[in-house]
């Protein structure tokens, strides 16, 4: 009997103790890592330029500032109908006067950065925005919107970009921040400021609307100014005469309106 005992012992001893169930490691609770903001301007000028850019476009901007003097400046403002060839932005324009009637028929070659009237619709405004060409100094996100700003590490006058605006998630731009340049008689410029808030037309990102701020000094007329684009389309062809101010003359007559 306490052999059989003293057996039992031995056997209790020997058998493994139960192993008691350990809790399973919780998930991860810290957040993946936020893109570099260099890798956030690329994504969203790659989204921009996956677009495919019509070959034409008409539309319709209306112009408005005030004088000097604060009174409107009905001399600079107008409403002008625009038909844009995109491979080389030849443009004829033509202004929708106040009681109807339409202007002479225009030639123009439609830019930013110029003396004229920036556009067209269409315009690229992200044409430079690539790694060697700006840093980023701040990236911050306001509810759905990723703000960045950013500087031009070289030739400030042809990269103008100084703030985007984009969707967070998808990367399409909002509303942009670039300098521009007022020429007064074609020989003295001034710094300015646009805002440009996009929009889209027919699925294509297009400008909306811009605000312009002249600094450097200036107050004369137009210091504030704006511009508003509507009307947007994209005709699949038009006539060749459009973009040859030579044939207007033959045209005059049958000109678009």
């Amino acid at each position: 009997m306490v052999a059989r005992v003293l057996l039992c012992a031995i056997v209790a001893l020997s058998w493994p103790a139960p192993v008691e169930a350990q809790p399973a490691p919780a998930p991860s609770s810290s957040p993946a890592a936020a893109p570099a903001p260099e890798s956030v301007l690329g994504s969203i000028a790659a989204r921009f330029h996956a677009r495919r850019v019509p070959p034409f476009e008409t539309y319709t901007l209306v112009r408005s500032q005030n004088a000097e003097n604060g009174l409107p400046d009905f001399l600079n403002s107008y409403t002008r109908r625009m038909w844009v060839r995109n491979s080389d932005r030849a443009a004829l324009s033509r202004d929708v006067l106040p009681d109807g009637t339409r202007g002479p028929l225009i030639f123009d070659r439609v830019a930013f950065n110029e003396a004229r009237d920036p556009g067209p619709a269409t315009a690229d405004l992200l044409e430079s925005a690539s790694l060697s060409e700006y840093r980023v100094e701040a990236i911050e996100t306001l509810g759905e919107i990723v703000h960045l700003r950013v500087r031009p590490v070289r030739d400030a006058g042809r990269n103008r970009l100084r703030e985007v605006f984009a969707d967070r998630r998808t990367y399409e731009v909002r509303k942009l921040i670039v300098a521009d340049k007022l020429f007064v008689d074609r020989s003295t410029t001034y710094p300015v400021t646009l805002t440009i808030t996009m929009g889209t037309a027919d699925g294509f990102p297009v400008i909306g609307n811009i605000h312009g701020s002249v600094g450097g000094g200036y107050n004369g007329d137009g210091k504030e100014v704006d511009f508003a684009f509507s009307a947007i389309a994209f005709p699949a062809t038009l006539p060749d005469w459009y973009f040859d101010p030579r044939s207007y003359g033959r045209h005059g007559g049958d000109g678009p309106v």
